[in-house]
Formats: C-alpha cells, structure tokens, sequence
C-alpha cells in the first residue's frame, strides 16, 4: 500500500535537501578561499600574524578571501546544527535517512574541530590564551589527556611546532574529512528524494489513469 507523506514531511524533506547543498556549497568555498590564503601564510610562531596581516593589508583581494574563509567556515557550522535541527523535527529515522544521520553529525563535528584547530592559527593573544586554557582541559582527560597534549603541542609548550601540527589537522586532514562527508550527505539526501519521488509518481499515475477510465 502507497501512503503520501504529510506536507510537514515534505517540507521538512525538502529544507535538508537544500541545506545539503548549502553545506556543500560552503564546505567549496572555504576550502577555495583557504588555499589561496595558504599561499602567502606562513604557519610559524613568529610569522603567522604577521602573514595575515600582510594577506589583509597588502594582498590585492585578500581581505576579501579571508572575511569569505572565516564567513563559510562559521557558516558550515550553523548549517549542520540545522540541518540535525530539521532532521530531528521532520522524524526522519527510518533505514532510508541512516547515512544522511551519521554523515551529518561527523560533519558537524569535523567542522567544529575544524574551528576549534584555527584559534591558534592566528597567533594573537585571544587564541593564544583560549588555546592555552583548552590545552588545560584537554590534559585533565583520564588516560590519554597528557599524550594528547604532546600530540598538539609537539611538546611542552605552545610553539612554531604546535602552529604546524595544528596546521596539518585544519588543512589537510579536516578540510578534506569536511568536504567528504558533506558530498555523502548531500548524495544521501538525494537519494531519499529520489526514494520518496517514485512511489508519489506511480501514485498520481495509477491516478490518471483511473481518471480516464
């Protein structure tokens, strides 16, 4: 038997689709805008302010990558939590959303570490602190909390070392778990539309037909 979902279901269907996309789309446009930033940024305790400072203020366009960098990244993050938000709400727990559910909350994770991994980036006394203070609760862990803080730092300390690792994490590892995890959601959305579209097209066809005769 053939059941149409409600229109609260389609909506709610159809606002994740979107926000898959706009995920994706952000997800893109960090990524771009963060490789052109990795030209003239130098991930060293005494040069990393100062290389961004030079990308704002001397770089044709450069202010303008960065303000895009730090806009999409923050806006990935907003999008996922809704995105988690609306699949929530529309009770979307069947077999069928079990890779959109999964994808989507190591994607909101992946994205929050990726912030979380850019405070020290910028060398200025507010990440420099925030880190320090982070690196306080991330060595308060039982078991494993010291030898994650020797994994960040590279030592005892915070230095151009720990600027680095942080720098591997946020670029190469996140960035690229960010950028897949986004397109299997999005491929897991569309999926469930097409899913859903099929049995509502042989619906209204079985419809017709029954008209006509």
């Amino acid at each position: 038997m053939l059941i149409q979902e409600s229109r609260f279901d389609t909506v709610m269907r159809r606002t994740a689709t979107i926000l898959s996309v706009v995920i994706l789309t952000l997800c893109l446009i960090a990524a771009s805008t963060g490789i052109m930033l990795s030209i003239y940024y130098e991930p060293a305790s005494g040069r990393a302010y100062q290389s961004l400072s030079m990308i704002t203020k001397q770089i044709e366009y450069g202010w303008l990558f960065r303000k895009a960098h730090y806009i999409a990244g923050n806006g990935i993050i907003v999008a996922a939590l809704i995105e988690i938000v609306v699949m929530f709400l529309g009770r979307k727990f069947t077999k069928s959303w079990y890779t959109a559910w999964v994808s989507g909350i190591f994607l909101t994770l992946t994205v929050i570490g990726l912030s979380w991994t850019s405070m020290i980036l910028g060398w200025d006394q507010l990440g420099f602190w925030r880190f320090s203070i982070e690196l306080g609760t991330i060595e308060a862990i039982p078991f494993i909390g010291q030898q994650l803080r020797e994994i960040l730092t590279g030592g005892s300390g915070i230095s151009t070392l720990t600027v680095q690792r942080l720098y591997t994490i946020h670029s190469y590892i996140l960035s690229i778990a960010a950028i897949v995890l986004s397109v299997v959601h999005l491929l897991s959305a569309l999926w469930v539309e097409k899913q859903v579209s099929s049995p509502q097209e042989l619906v209204q066809g079985v419809g017709a037909s029954v008209a006509e005769s």
